[in-house]
């Protein structure tokens, strides 16, 4: 891909702070697009990415926003593209996990984690697709797992909301084909994160042994698939999960 294919867009990376999400900023930055960052909890990380993202020439914002929050994400977007008149790629990264066996899960827990995964996509695309239908164009790309499509022992909850956006993907694309936003989703494996590093170390090692490449994958692998997505190369790509998985899941 050419090295400043975006220049002059700009992108939303929801959970853009760290792992994965901070990742993915960077990568865009790269390749001479404009960021905007939305994070809820963690401020010295959202700083390091704006900073980080600054350096390579572009610019960058952030905004402490909950996805989960319907008015406040339509609030915010619609600041975004009053000011800067354009939203062209939306990556829903924005992601929690509350891991338990049904037995113990409680509904506060199943709500929790389907409110930011499943719903805090809704919300985001929501905000953004008249001003996409609009402009005749949009890149809409969202973070499931391997987990949507294998499910995981003690994650109900985390494995229906990233299923769930498996669903809305593919439905979403065929609304969009028509108004030249394609819509993707990609399902990374397990990757060196926080929250994959916050597994007991005999499970996730046990975990890395069924891997066919026998590591766990990294952010930026992850990145590249999604920028990959976003870009005019992609243009006949729509409804789509594209795995990055080691060979775990085939």
């Amino acid at each position: 891909m050419p090295e400043k294919e975006f220049q002059n867009a700009w992108v939303i990376v929801t959970g853009g702070s760290r792992g994965i999400g901070h990742a993915i900023a960077l990568e865009f930055a790269e390749r001479g697009a404009n960021v905007v960052i939305v994070y809820l909890e963690h401020h010295a990380a959202a700083d390091e990415t704006l900073h980080a993202v600054r350096a390579k020439g572009v610019q960058a914002e952030k905004y402490q926003v909950n996805v989960s929050n319907h008015a406040a994400i339509q609030e915010v977007f619609a600041k975004i593209i009053a000011t800067h008149g354009q939203i062209d790629v939306l990556v829903n990264c924005a992601g929690i996990n509350r891991d338990k066996t049904l037995a113990k899960l409680a509904f506060e827990q199943w709500q929790e984690v389907l409110d930011t995964n499943l719903t805090g996509a809704f919300n985001c695309t929501k905000a953004i697709w008249d001003h996409m239908k609009t402009r005749g164009y949009g890149r809409i790309i969202s973070i499931s797992s391997i987990i949507g499509q294998a499910g995981g022992f003690g994650q109900t909850n985390y494995s229906a909301s990233k299923a769930g956006l498996l669903g809305f993907t593919k439905s979403l694309a065929q609304e969009g084909a028509h108004s030249g936003i394609t819509v993707n989703a990609v399902c990374p494996g397990f990757v060196d994160t926080d929250m994959v590093r916050a597994m007991p170390a005999d499970v996730l090692e046990a975990v890395v042994k069924k891997v066919p490449v026998q590591r766990l994958g990294r952010p930026d692998e992850i990145a590249r698939a999604v920028v990959f997505l976003a870009s005019p190369a992609s243009s006949y790509i729509t409804g789509q999960a594209i795995n990055v998985n080691g060979g775990l899941y085939m």
